[in-house]
């Protein structure tokens, strides 16, 4: 029985709404941006301030208080006062709560490696969104700032997703093999969750 699904995705794909369409349908944790708010709440920084290392390389340091994930996501954050977040130690904190998360199931993983990380976990499904450029830009028209190149900041998104796996993991972010099933979405967000959820065959598990 499938207990995770890893959701990979270009830069204005959509796939973050998917995962959040597949996290509300079966009921299970959603490893995405809500998360990145309840642990910056724990050590008290900004969630901008803990996304601005998410999936790309970065050699800024910020001065924060480090995070350790303990007893599953109801515990508590451990801090370290004089710690520094950087972009390894993001990635480190992102594999443990992917682990973890792993290991208690029911969960949606959206980006941060997590087909890499769950690769050879048999309970663990892969999928991997794209969409065609032009809705890419219509996706990302009111998250970007207004004048930006939204096609250019999509490519280069997509190039920092690639260096982050290629860097952490030492994969081709876009090699076929790391995942089960590629959708476009395109063919609509619910219809996109639909197909994943029969892959998967995770359909009678829907509430």
């Amino acid at each position: 029985m499938i207990q995770a699904i890893t959701i990979s995705r270009e830069y204005g794909s959509g796939g973050g709404t998917i995962a959040a369409i597949l996290g509300r349908r079966l009921g299970w944790r959603l490893i995405d941006d809500p998360l990145i708010a309840e642990v910056a709440h724990s050590v008290n920084v900004s969630a901008q301030a803990l996304r601005s290392h998410e999936e790309r390389l970065d050699p800024w340091f910020h001065r924060i208080v480090k995070a350790l994930w303990h007893g599953g996501f109801e515990g508590a954050v451990t801090r370290t006062e004089g710690a520094a977040l950087d972009g390894d130690a993001t990635a480190r904190l992102w594999n443990r709560v992917i682990g973890e998360a792993a290991e208690m199931g029911r969960c949606v993983v959206v980006g941060r490696g997590g087909q890499c990380l769950l690769q050879n976990r048999r309970d663990a499904f892969h999928v991997k969104v794209y969409a065609p450029m032009r809705l890419r830009v219509k996706n990302l028209a009111d998250r970007e700032p207004k004048g930006t190149d939204l096609a250019a900041a999509a490519r280069e998104r997509d190039r920092q997703r690639a260096e982050y796996i290629r860097h952490y993991f030492d994969q081709d972010w876009m090699n076929p093999h790391l995942y089960h099933l590629m959708v476009c979405a395109s063919i609509g967000y619910e219809r996109a969750a639909d197909t994943i959820l029969k892959a998967a065959g995770l359909e009678g598990e829907v509430r």
